[in-house]
């Protein structure tokens, strides 16, 4: 139990970590390398990253079918098994590198806004990023074997301490006058590192042991039909985050990838506030599957769960919009004012998706995450598309704005399919979704326009509006647009801060 709850804790840590260190390191990286190299550096990480998906989902696999050869005490089943997804993972990789090679000689042909030394550039991260990719998913399966083991302290401390460090190589190397390549070099020597680590703990102190006894058929059978689903979630994500940035690349010069990048990174830290909140939660989604509740029963947990993930995720949402422009302008310069409003635009299409998370655990416990998989793909695909017409005249804004229409459309189908298949009453979930909460929240948007006048623009200024915008915002949510239970629970939080004080 205390690896569950310290990796938890972990987790937390690496979300803070994640955020708060990106929101530093992203402004020093462009100032460093410039935005038309920062442009082009994201654009190439977005490419091989599509490329990815060939995990096929693997690495969740190894998760599930270690902790069931443990639980059923069976040794050989377990080094049989591990085996033989090492020898998938040796295909992939071989398969990775072909197929990146392959694309290699296309690249000056398919981003036609880059010069001459921006291809060069282009092409030499291009290696290095296939390189670690070809290494890094079969390096990732032993942090999936350490959770097969229930050991998560391990693995998390490993990461924080990855990610700390890395943060100050970055910032050495490039105060000394590195660049994008540079980036790519660290971390290619700290995935390497890293990999070889983790190994050595899973060989000697799980004692962990790859041998192929026999290779069965079956093995492949089962792995696939697991892994299949996830493989296609893992295709709707690159639609979602990395398919506007290829889609870029073709047709409009670095500096606006720098843009859409900033701008998808600001909309992805929105995303993981409402990720930690509901994995404190969605464990109770599966249970009561289990348990068959009914529909009346987990539409109420799903409101629960909704309504403390919408109070932090409108909290974010209305200092963005009202600060935003300002934070951003702070952050990493005036021109990327474009920036500002792809990533208002990505909270603002976010934000049902997050408060409705629940419904992630009940498709999986369900067994029916095949509709939701190819919905998805099917409409961020199109909205794939239409960004692309959308973006030869209005460039990054018209990307992202194709991707949220295809986003929008799906969401809509899965609420019909949340009413009609899991039974959900999504007409009462919305209702007490925004009881009380959403005219509270008005009128703290028009006390924090006021504030706006403020008279100012550098960052106390900006750190002196945010705290009276948050101090209203408590205020205001907790005596009028909170119920008892989100008292209760902020109270509750509230103690447990003063005890560790």
């Amino acid at each position: 139990m205390s690896q569950i709850k310290t990796g938890a804790f972990l987790n937390y840590i690496t979300i803070f970590l994640t955020n708060m260190v990106g929101l530093f390191i992203t402004p020093f990286i462009l100032n460093h390398i410039g935005n038309a190299e920062y442009g082009v550096y994201t654009a190439i990480g977005a490419l091989v990253g599509t490329i990815s998906v060939l995990d096929l989902g693997l690495n969740n696999t190894i998760v599930r079918f270690v902790a069931k050869y443990r639980a059923e005490n069976d040794r050989k089943g377990e080094e049989n098994f591990l085996a033989t997804t090492m020898l998938i993972y040796l295909c992939i990789s071989i398969i990775i590198v072909i197929i990146g090679f392959s694309f290699y000689g296309y690249i000056d042909t398919y981003f036609t806004k880059l010069n001459a030394e921006e291809i060069q550039i282009a092409k030499t991260i291009y290696v290095l990023l296939i390189f670690n990719l070809a290494i890094g998913l079969p390096g990732g399966s032993f942090v999936g074997i350490c959770s097969g083991y229930e050991v998560f302290v391990f693995p998390k401390t490993v990461n924080i301490i990855r990610y700390v460090l890395r943060t100050a190589v970055v910032v050495a190397v490039l105060t000394m006058g590195g660049k994008a390549i540079a980036l790519v070099i660290i971390d290619t020597a700290f995935n390497i590192l890293f990999i070889c680590i983790e190994a050595y703990y899973v060989f000697n102190k799980l004692n962990v042991r790859f041998k192929l006894h026999e290779f069965k058929s079956k093995f492949l059978k089962q792995i696939f039909s697991y892994s299949v689903w996830i493989f296609v979630y893992g295709i709707v994500a690159q639609f979602q985050w990395r398919s506007g940035h290829i889609v870029l690349g073709n047709i409009v010069y670095p500096k606006v990838l720098a843009i859409y990048a900033i701008g998808l990174t600001l909309g992805s830290y929105y995303g993981a506030f409402s990720s930690a909140i509901m994995g404190v939660f969605l464990p109770r989604a599966t249970q009561m599957t289990v348990n068959n509740a009914s529909a009346s029963e987990l539409t109420n947990t799903m409101i629960k769960i909704g309504r403390v993930s919408f109070i932090v995720l409108i909290y974010i949402l209305g200092a963005f919009f009202l600060y935003g422009k300002q934070f951003v302008f702070l952050w990493v310069g005036e021109s990327y004012y474009d920036s500002y409003i792809i990533a208002l635009m990505i909270m603002l299409a976010y934000t049902i998706p997050l408060v409705q998370g629940f419904t992630g655990a009940l498709i999986e416990a369900q067994n029916k995450v095949a509709f939701k998989s190819i919905i998805y793909l099917i409409f961020l695909a199109i909205g794939t598309i239409i960004g692309y017409f959308l973006a030869i005249k209005y460039g990054a804004l018209g990307m992202i704005s194709g991707t949220i229409i295809g986003w929008i459309i799906a969401q809509n189908i899965m609420n019909i399919f949340y009413y009609k298949v899991l039974k959900l009453e999504i007409i009462r979930f919305f209702k007490e979704l925004f009881h009380k909460t959403l005219i509270v929240f008005i009128i703290i948007l028009g006390i924090g326009y006021i504030i706006n006048f403020i008279p100012g623009n550098g960052w106390l200024n900006f750190l002196f509006k945010s705290i009276i915008y948050s101090l209203i915002f408590l205020l205001l949510i907790y005596n009028f647009g909170m119920v008892k239970f989100e008292k209760e629970l902020l109270n509750s939080l509230f103690l447990k801060i003063k005890k560790f004080r």
